[in-house]
């Protein structure tokens, strides 16, 4: 791919934004409007969509490779499966959301494995 590895701290900055949109939203614009449980879901999607767009901008600082790339993908896709369903099943109380919550965790925890790989390659080149 001809995208350089800086475009992950653009995306991750981004993400982060919506991040705190979503958190301000929850605590100013929904607190009356949904129930204590469902706004603790909410903010539970924003928690995570921070901390995930936090690790975004240190995947984009890291040499591209293949597990920054794939990284990168399984952040973003675990933000969109874990967060997006959160944020979803808090507004619109469809409870069968939360089944695709857990995909979204996986993806962030394969995330986490694929940052840990390039920086153990980094340590230790072939």
């Amino acid at each position: 791919s001809s995208m350089r590895g800086q475009i992950w701290i653009g995306v991750g900055a981004l993400s982060g934004f919506i991040a705190v949109a979503a958190g301000a939203f929850g605590a100013h614009g929904l607190k009356a409007r949904i129930t204590p449980e469902l706004l603790a879901v909410f903010e539970t999607g924003a928690r995570y969509q921070m901390y995930h767009a936090l690790l975004l901008c240190l995947i984009g600082l890291l040499p591209l490779s293949s597990p920054v790339r794939w990284a990168a993908t399984l952040c973003v896709a675990g933000t969109v499966l874990f967060s997006g369903s959160l944020y979803v099943l808090a507004l619109s109380g469809i409870r069968w959301l939360g089944a695709i919550t857990p995909l979204g965790g996986l993806c962030f925890l394969g995330a986490w494995i694929a940052v840990a790989v390039a920086g153990y390659r980094l340590a230790y080149p072939q």
